[in-house]
């Protein structure tokens, strides 16, 4: 006994804290663990609770109340930097498989890190038998965007800004705009003010938990309110994705504290060397060991989690080609985790998208779908739609395979692989695509060298803001012939947000701690910008109308005809920038790019 707490040696599986019938049963796998004791904490009191081993896994069984326990565990063991060990017996740290962490309720600018999790099960939620709109990927277009950011602005008008509730408020927005699926950046729960600066860490691609939103995008019950929002999304016609960080966590550095994985299980959770030293192919000090028998239950469980309680419809997976790495980071040609991916009954079934390479150059672009069920972020037609309409060289045949679903790629599939984009949160907007040759991130606080220098831009004339109309003109144009390249191209588009008003983030491609207007969806410039806005909803629900746009298998050459300026067939050259197209049908439809820098 425990005060009024009965104890048993419990059970190893499942991991983390599940209720049952009695009390709860607590699991952790620590397999380099001498040590470890279950902390229960309430009303100021902390009971500690030796836990029992079964082989790497420690697990005790408690009968009896544990309404308004918060939970955290203790762990000792060999302390071996070589060995990349790190167990300090002092340290409280987070279950990785927390539902409940206490920051997830905090609100924005408060989070700190807290290991303590509340001792909870899902509150019952009405789902009102509204189904997921299984929209087919032939008709999906996405619309990436940051919870916070869509309505954090004074002129959203919203009564919850930056949060769910908030964007629930702006569902008509999104209806009017025709997409008809969000791709939210992360929400896993994350600490904004990780930075130590005055800068926040405003993107959060850090995750403190893989089960919990972060408390920053709820109004108190982030959990609820997350679920009404897909609820909501769900009723009008609009899937929600998530954008998954599995491969690194926001544990940072070696020498940074350990706060859940990193004291648990070091040399498990994450890549180490011979030396013991963190592997990175992340480019955020640290990478999660994802093909490690317990790192995968851990994902899968996330995702599942993910998919059926909270009823997303599926998941962009950040720097995805770090899940083909083994535990020494060479490519593995199975990788465990995504074989289980692809064989599970539940995951499966939702859509599946990779951003398919690395911070080291591992670039899988082309061959990710032989995985699975995945479609992939397709950075060639980001990169050969950019060179082509800014007029270079050499460019016109890529060109022409990214307009016909990049078959150069996904020949063996279909067009749907595919996810073309133009923009994405990292890199440029459209609006400074055509206005700046050169990154301009010195509000980043790291003297301009974080970013991409290679942006493929072109700034019609004038490095920034200029009153010239002829470059003014020039740009509008650049921007709608971007525009018109993602929706009359085979494949799934992506369009990123504030990009139909011709957002700017004053040239700055990697503000990921801005939380300010560079970032924040201007919503009284939408106002002043409503023949751009028209120009999109036009051109979506052309693509709507016209199935000949969004097919599902690659074009024959019964389907299209290509042109030169004379409606010849092209004989195309390193120098031709003029390209034309018919597709066949009924009714047929002609288009056209030129990118001379002459009618």
């Amino acid at each position: 006994m425990v005060d009024d707490l009965l104890i048993s040696p419990g059970l190893p599986a499942p991991l983390g804290y599940s209720k049952n019938e009695k009390g709860g049963n607590f699991s952790l796998f620590a397999s380099h663990a001498t040590e470890v004791i279950l902390g229960l904490r309430k009303n100021g009191q902390i009971r500690e609770i030796p836990l029992v081993q079964t082989g790497p896994i420690w697990h005790i069984g408690i009968a009896g109340d544990l309404k308004n326990y918060h939970y955290a565990f203790r762990i000792d063991g060999l302390s071996d930097p070589q060995k990349a060990l790190f167990f300090d017996p002092h340290l409280w740290l987070q279950d990785p498989f927390s539902r409940f962490p206490v920051t997830e309720s905090l609100p924005w600018g408060n989070s700190r890190n807290d290991p303590w999790s509340l001792i909870s099960n899902p509150t019952p939620f009405d789902w009102e038998n509204i189904k997921k709109p299984q929209i087919p990927y032939s008709d999906l277009i996405i619309y990436e965007m940051h919870v916070r950011g869509f309505t954090c602005h004074s002129s959203a008008q919203t009564k919850h800004p930056g949060t769910f509730l908030g964007l629930i408020e702006k569902i008509p927005y999104l209806k009017k705009l025709g997409v008809n699926a969000i791709e939210l950046m992360p929400i896993f729960l994350f600490n904004e003010k990780q930075n130590n600066t005055s800068l926040a860490n405003y993107w959060g691609y850090s995750p403190l938990s893989f089960f919990a939103p972060t408390g920053g995008f709820g109004s108190g019950f982030p959990v609820q309110e997350f679920k009404t929002l897909v609820k909501e999304l769900h009723r009008n016609g609009i899937e929600i994705l998530l954008d998954v960080v599995y491969n690194h966590t926001g544990e940072g550095k070696q020498k940074d504290p350990p706060f859940s994985f990193r004291g648990i299980d070091n040399p498990i959770y994450y890549m180490v060397d011979e030396k013991g030293h963190y592997r990175d192919y992340t480019g955020c000090n640290n990478t999660f060991n994802s093909n490690h028998p317990t790192v995968i239950e851990c994902i899968l469980s996330s995702l599942r989690y993910w998919a059926n309680e909270m009823q997303v419809d599926g998941f962009r997976f950040d720097l995805a080609a770090i899940h083909t790495r083994g535990v020494d980071g060479n490519v593995l040609e199975h990788p465990p985790l995504l074989e289980k991916i692809a064989k599970d009954d539940l995951l499966n079934k939702t859509k599946l998208i990779a951003e398919g390479w690395d911070a080291v150059g591992l670039y899988l672009v082309d061959s990710f779908p032989r995985f699975g069920p995945w479609s992939v972020w397709n950075g060639k037609f980001r990169d050969t739609a950019r060179n082509f309409i800014k007029g270079t060289d050499g460019f016109v045949e890529s060109y022409a395979d990214a307009l016909t679903g990049s078959a150069s790629l996904y020949n063996k599939y279909t067009p749907l692989r595919s996810i073309n984009f133009i923009t994405a949160h990292d890199g440029f907007t459209l609006h400074d695509l055509v206005s700046y040759n050169e990154k301009h991130n010195q509000a980043n606080g790291e003297e301009n060298r974080d970013g991409n220098p290679q942006n493929n831009s072109w700034n019609c004339g004038a490095e920034g803001p200029t009153q010239d109309p002829t470059i003014l003109s020039l740009r509008e144009r650049q921007e709608r012939n971007f525009l018109l390249s993602l929706f009359l191209s085979q494949g799934v588009p992506m369009l990123f947000m504030g990009d139909e008003y011709g957002h700017t983030r004053q040239g700055n491609n990697n503000p990921y701690v801005q939380d300010n207007d560079l970032n924040w969806f201007l919503w009284d410039q939408l106002k002043g910008s409503q023949d751009r806005f028209e120009f999109v909803s036009s051109l979506i629900a052309f693509r709507k109308n016209n199935p000949s746009f969004r097919k599902s298998h690659f074009l024959s050459p019964a389907e299209i005809s290509w042109h030169n300026a004379e409606g010849a067939p092209p004989q195309w050259t390193a120098h031709d920038r003029f390209i034309a197209f018919t597709l066949k049908g009924s009714p047929s439809h002609s288009v056209a790019f030129n990118a001379y820098f002459t009618p």
